[in-house]
């Protein structure tokens, strides 16, 4: 796999929780992941600071998502990057212990409507981030 955005061994370990959102979220649009959001939390619970929320339209592309952002965080040295839901095609969990990523299929992400749940979080516009 390429290391994408020119991130280097360790470029990533000691970034703000923001920047290692940020970096998810390019490496989620760079293999077309669908309707990504970004919520701050951080005013609304202690579990994280960011919620990374995309669609991928197949059970390959979910897979694909969750291992892309695992290993280019990894690669980074993100600390404390673990991936759960690996038993499953519908949704995969990446921990970064102040971002959690969620890599929905279409019907879990309408099924658990997280944006609902977290609705008076703060959405960051994206558009900025991925250019």
């Amino acid at each position: 796999m390429d290391i994408l955005f020119n991130v280097k061994d360790g470029e990533l370990e000691n970034s703000t929780s923001f920047e290692i959102a940020c970096a998810a979220v390019k490496v989620l649009d760079s293999k077309k992941a669908g309707d990504i959001k970004l919520l701050k939390i951080d005013k609304k619970t202690i579990i994280a600071d960011y919620f990374v929320i995309c669609t991928g339209n197949s059970s390959t592309q979910i897979k694909t998502l969750a291992d892309e952002v695992e290993y280019q965080l990894g690669v980074g040295k993100v600390p404390y990057v673990r991936l759960e839901g690996t038993d499953s095609d519908e949704w995969k969990i990446i921990d970064c212990h102040d971002i959690i990523v969620h890599v929905f299929s279409n019907e879990a992400r309408g099924f658990y409507k997280l944006e609902k749940l977290w609705a008076d979080a703060e959405e960051i516009d994206i558009n900025s981030i991925i250019g």
